[in-house]
């Protein structure tokens, strides 16, 4: 298969590369680097990176910005944050993708263990990652062409603890490419409107 990996050159996105290379052709996207580049934000920016590549059978999204920062000093640009680009770049994809996905093709985002779980520090990136969650589910039930849609909701990475550890402490961190085999759930699979849980 073709496959589009946005976020590419990310820690879990090159996991995921590394993984799905195993058996398919690899597509890397990046924000600033790679052959092709968009920021997912700007759905504009997206058109034109899915006009350059064309017609593929799968896309993964690992990619987005989120805000984290304490509960008392929150206000609603925080919120826009993650909202405007883990929760509408990543839907940005979803629907130019509709029209780029071979029949029976599939998507693939990402969420984040904190939907399920959350942590201080992360309520504006639990909303954005939560309504991930929402759109999948609503999209897995109507779009066409036997084309699927499903969610990855990793914990927090051993190569990412340097970090992020402080924020997951009482978590048990996994290797990117264990949290890169429930993208290959979704892309390799049948199953639509499930959210994959790396944990």
């Amino acid at each position: 298969m073709k496959v589009i990996v946005i976020g590419a050159t990310g820690t879990i996105g090159s996991a995921v590369v590394e993984q799905l290379g195993q058996r398919h052709e690899i597509v890397g996207v990046g924000t600033r680097s790679g052959r092709y580049q968009a920021d997912i934000a700007d759905i504009a920016q997206v058109r034109a990176m899915f006009a350059q590549v064309g017609k593929v059978d799968a896309v993964v999204v690992a990619a987005g910005a989120l805000h984290v920062g304490p509960f008392d000093e929150l206000a609603p640009e925080h919120f826009h944050v993650g909202l405007n680009s883990k929760l509408m770049g990543q839907v940005n994809v979803a629907l130019v993708a509709r029209d780029y996905l071979n029949d029976g093709g599939s998507i693939t985002l990402t969420s984040g263990v904190d939907t399920d779980h959350p942590i201080r520090g992360a309520t504006a990136a639990s909303t954005a990652n939560a309504a991930v969650v929402g759109f999948m589910r609503g999209a897995a039930i109507e779009l066409p062409r036997g084309l699927r849609i499903n969610v990855v909701s990793p914990t927090v990475l051993q190569e990412s603890m340097p970090v992020f550890g402080p924020l997951f402490i009482g978590f048990e961190p996994i290797a990117g490419k264990r949290a890169a085999l429930a993208y290959a759930r979704s892309v390799d699979g049948a199953q639509t409107g499930q959210v994959y849980r790396a944990w």
